[in-house]
């Protein structure tokens, strides 16, 4: 056996460990209560990464002491980064939203490589869940997010935040200084009411006005330390956030920025209205930024806000995080990487080279190695202990449900507990495991189960958005009986607890989102059941109106109406011009 130097081995390794690990590659959505049909802020997040477990976060309110410390653990990894004292109180929060519906997402654009801090404290996962413990409103947890990061050092690279509460909601880009500069750069933007916006792992924010604190704030030196590390050198009013700290290369736009594209595609029906650099209300197709989206064309850059053509809803917002880009030319499920079942999924990795050329693979909002996502809706016409709903799912978006949870919530639901399962231990109670278990059923014949799947989705989701409507009137009638009782005066000295006067409220709440997330889970374990027995071997058996299975006349254990659907016709040709001499009758 050959001997391999030391160099080549770390090299290898090196190699293999950046082959292995991908950080999370991530979407959001950001709609504002004007362009809303019920009048919430909306923003959703599906955490990507193939080393990611779904979970729902909880941590309850709490009251500290002076002197003591919140342990920082680094979100991708667990790996410690440092103590922070802690502040005299903290609100609860479920998953990315807290009890004053504030939300909070992210996703990860990377940008300058040596403006990363080794010796930060502060990561971005830390960033989020600690400005949600502090934090009521987006401009807080702004002020938050850049505080922590000035004081602690910022450990992460390049980050997008979305940010909403019950009146705003805010885009927000940052990046670290390097090693010998604590902190980071960064712009902070206000989303238009009536409007919408989108990032995908690229920075999004260029120009922005310098003297609008009321719609975008940034820190002062942002301009001038590109300045001094000779990434800009025009004028203040032309400066560019993204392209100084993030500049764009095909993978940006064709990984990236193509998504944050289709969701505007699909939300603004092929017409993007957005106020030009003169101030003028413009309407332009989607096609005229395709170049850009595909990656061809850095010239043809698409606004970061678009008025949408028609008012958007939950359930609108959802089933966008669900696109594979059907419909357009980046469409997954046409070409022979579909298989013979039209399947809009590519194993990863995400490139591959032939005869010298090379090739990507595209990356659609759904994907296959998604955590956890969700569509946080913050609902300013509601008290807070009523008005936050985390639409919360695990897996892949396009075959997974989201289920509403309160975020006044007292406990989580056991198929989202932190701990019921990880990614390498199986639980048969775990949202994760099960709706992976009907997503990799799916792949093996998508186009033929998968409308089954969408379904059940389609009438959980438009089910509960009722049910929320009528939760929420019997959550306000509890809380209008909790308004009118007297409140007991406690001494500021008193030592006793006060009792919580909306304990009822959180209690009905609470019984409401952990029966509806069991009970769709008992629906998924039910479902994979049906995929097997439906589709096994390739076959498809046919069903009844009330869902049984046609059978014989002879007996009730022999289906009838069996049909075998096949392949694709693209599949079809690609199989005959490959191996069409040998398999061709005669």
């Amino acid at each position: 056996m050959r001997k391999i130097s030391i160099s080549l081995l770390m090299a290898v390794m090196a190699l293999m460990s950046l082959i292995c690990t991908e950080s999370h590659a991530c979407t959001n959505v950001l709609v504002t209560k004007g362009a809303s049909t019920d009048g919430s802020n909306l923003v959703s997040y599906a955490a990507d990464s193939h080393q990611l477990y779904g979970e729902l976060y909880y941590a309850p309110a709490g009251v500290w002491k002076e002197g003591d410390m919140r342990k920082i653990n680094e979100w991708d990894t667990g790996k410690y980064l440092g103590m922070i004292p802690q502040v005299a109180r903290t609100y609860q929060r479920v998953g990315n939203m807290n009890e004053h519906q504030l939300i909070i997402a992210e996703t990860t654009y990377g940008g300058r490589h040596e403006l990363s801090d080794p010796n930060g404290v502060m990561d971005y996962g830390s960033l989020i869940y600690v400005a949600l413990e502090r934090a009521r409103t987006a401009r807080e947890a702004i002020k938050v997010i850049v505080d922590l990061a000035n004081e602690y050092g910022y450990y992460s690279s390049g980050e997008s935040f979305s940010l909403a509460d019950t009146e705003e909601v805010w885009v927000m880009d940052l990046i670290g200084k390097g090693p010998d500069n604590k902190g980071i750069v960064w712009v902070a933007r206000r989303v238009p009411d009536g409007y919408i916006c989108a990032h995908a792992n690229q920075a999004r924010i260029s120009t922005f006005p310098l003297n609008d604190p009321e719609n975008c704030m940034y820190a002062p030196d942002v301009i001038s330390f590109a300045r001094e590390k000779g990434y800009f050198n025009g004028e203040d009013k032309d400066f560019s956030f993204c392209d100084a700290y993030a500049p764009l290369d095909f993978s940006g736009m064709r990984g990236c920025e193509a998504r944050a594209w289709s969701a505007f595609n699909i939300l603004c029906d092929g017409k993007f209205t957005f106020e030009d650099e003169n101030g003028n209300i413009v309407t332009k197709d989607s096609y005229d930024y395709i170049e850009y989206a595909m990656g061809h064309d850095k010239t043809k850059r698409f606004p970061l806000f678009v008025k949408p053509s028609r008012k958007i809803s939950m359930k609108d917002v959802a089933d966008v995080m669900r696109d594979h880009y059907e419909g357009t030319p980046m469409d997954m499920t046409t070409d022979i990487g579909a298989g013979g079942n039209a399947l809009p999924y590519r194993w990863r990795p995400m490139g591959f080279e032939h005869e010298g050329q090379k090739y990507v693979n595209e990356r659609a909002i759904a994907t296959q190695q998604t955590g956890f996502w969700f569509v946080g809706q913050s609902r300013g016409w509601l008290p807070d202990v009523i008005g936050g709903v985390i639409w919360f799912g695990c897996d892949d978006a396009a075959t997974s449900y989201l289920t509403p949870i309160y975020t006044n919530t007292t406990e989580v639901p056991e198929s989202f507990r932190v701990g019921n399962g990880n990614m390498i231990t199986y639980s048969p109670t775990s949202a994760f495991w099960m709706t992976n278990r009907v997503a990799n059923a799916c792949y093996k014949a998508y186009n033929i189960m998968f409308p089954t799947v969408d379904a059940e989705i389609d009438a959980w989701e438009n089910g509960m958005m009722e049910a929320v409507t009528a939760a929420d009137q019997e959550a306000l009638k509890l809380y209008d009986a909790a308004q009118a009782k007297p409140r007991k005066q406690v001494k500021r000295s008193s030592s006793k607890k006060t009792s919580d006067p909306y304990a009822e409220v959180k209690a009905y709440l609470t019984r409401f989102s952990v029966d509806n997330a069991q009970k769709i889970f008992n629906k998924w374990v039910e479902l994979e059941e049906l995929l097997l027995v439906k589709y096994i071997d390739g076959n498809v058996k046919a069903q009844n109106e009330d869902g049984s299975f046609v059978t014989n006349e002879h007996t009730d254990c022999i289906p009838a109406k069996i049909s075998q659907p096949g392949y694709t016709a693209k599949w079809k040709e690609a199989t005959a011009k490959d191996h069409g001499e040998t398999i061709k009758e005669w």
